[in-house]
């Protein structure tokens, strides 16, 4: 048998070394591995999840599902959190933040219009209606996502200085009447109580780009959304003799044109654009009768929690003292909806590089304000958070004609999930102290 010599010896152990570490993946690269191979199980949940669709606080089969495939990958899993939320904790193998990943599971009372061989035949009740359900915002793709990154970051845990929280949040798109739900009662039953996030990052995907694009924007990004009813009284007369009573309907036009000073005349839009508008006019019943009431409905948007506040009150002062100039009253409710869903700024800073280096330079967009809302925004007022867009039109659609979120023709291409994947799982990677 051949001893080498000691220097040989030496030199053999060094170049087995510059071996070993030429052939370790980078980070980035082992990001990208990791995706590819679970890319397969993300499209296949994603058409599991499109075909079986469930309204919001009623995603018991979703949440089943969700739960079933974190206990296989061995995480520390929790049910039933704002009745179908699901949660679940991975632990790292050294030390390090806590940060939270989001996504929704509700779909839609929309009936689907695509011809797909995994479309949706769901019927449900909504508003007490049968109705067709459709994942026609995508939640399907954000749930299919959330489950891949979860499998990445599981293979590597040992790697990851610190903790992650999954949330498969129930009821983004509003829990139904008479109920509470979403990303408020999931806090409200504890999410954060016992140890909160550092970060919370959740992405959303859209029609409105192509496939490979990632939208992320620093600041207020989504505008927070209450919806008001406004009952305006008068007293009911005849349609010949409307000096005997009060009309409602003329008082309703006032508070109509005064309510739509607040934007134009009264708040500061150079500080963050707003809108108030109104949606429904319900009042009267024949051409003859002026009625006893109308009710007004609308909703408000806004950028800035501060004038969200400011218009809430100038619309019922304004709506009370439009209607008695004509000698009617007017009571204005307002259901308070979700707030602004602002991005920090530090944490866009830290992140876009990174998310950059998945999609490139072209695929990474600043996007405009979206008057859209979100309950994500709810976790950002808890701890710093970042919310990004995920394109999922092909590359050969013309944006202009595609159909939108929500609409019963919505078209996920099913290429782009790798990236969502991949952008997630390095945004986490990054954050539990992985790096080139």
């Amino acid at each position: 048998m051949y001893f080498p010599s000691k220097p040989l010896l030496i030199v053999t152990a060094l170049l087995a070394q510059s071996a070993t570490f030429i052939a370790a993946p980078s980070f980035a690269n082992q990001a990208k591995s990791l995706t590819e191979m679970i890319e397969p199980k993300v499209i296949a949940l994603r058409r599991q999840l499109h075909q079986h669709p469930e309204l919001s606080n009623r995603e018991f089969e979703t949440s089943k599902l969700v739960a079933s495939e974190l206990k296989k990958l061995g995480l520390e899993v929790q049910t039933g959190i704002a009745h179908t939320g699901v949660v679940a904790i991975l632990k790292g193998g050294k030390p390090g933040p806590f940060i939270g990943l989001r996504a929704d599971m509700d779909a839609l009372p929309v009936t689907e219009q695509l011809d797909l061989p995994f479309a949706s035949k769901a019927i449900a009740k909504y508003r007490g209606k049968d109705v067709g359900v459709m994942h026609a915002c995508g939640h399907d793709t954000h749930v299919a996502m959330l489950l891949g990154v979860a499998s990445n970051l599981s293979k590597i845990k040992e790697q990851l200085a610190g903790d992650v929280m999954f949330i498969f949040q129930p009821a983004e798109e509003g829990a139904p009447a008479g109920e509470e739900g979403g990303a408020e009662l999931m806090l409200k039953q504890g999410l954060f109580s016992k140890r909160k996030p550092d970060r919370v990052f959740g992405m959303h995907v859209t029609s409105s780009m192509h496939s490979g694009t990632i939208a992320l924007r620093s600041g207020p990004a989504m505008a927070s959304e209450d919806s008001f009813t406004i009952k305006v009284e008068g007293k009911q007369t005849h349609g010949s003799r409307p000096w005997q009573g009060v009309d409602p309907i003329v008082a309703s036009a006032q508070v109509i044109n005064a309510v739509q000073t607040i934007i134009s005349r009264q708040v500061d839009v150079t500080k963050a654009p707003a809108v108030v508008s109104f949606g429904a006019i319900n009042g009267g019943i024949r051409s003859n009768i002026i009625p006893d009431e109308v009710e007004l409905i609308g909703t408000i948007r806004t950028f800035d929690q501060d004038m969200r506040a400011d218009i809430k009150k100038r619309l019922a002062e304004i709506a009370s003292n439009a209607a008695q100039i004509v000698g009617a009253s007017a009571t204005t409710e307002i259901d308070h909806g979700y707030p602004v869903t602002v991005n920090n700024h530090e944490l866009v800073t830290e992140m876009r590089p990174v998310i950059r280096s998945v999609v490139g330079d072209t695929n990474l967009i600043e996007p405009s304000l979206i008057t859209g809302a979100e309950d994500f925004s709810y976790y950002a007022l808890e701890t710093p958070g970042l919310f990004f867009f995920l394109g999922v039109t092909p590359l050969e659609q013309d944006l202009s004609t595609v159909a939108s979120n929500h609409s019963p023709k919505f078209y996920v291409d099913e290429s782009a999930l790798k990236v969502g994947v991949e952008a997630m799982t390095k945004v986490a990677m990054v954050n539990l102290g992985m790096k080139d």
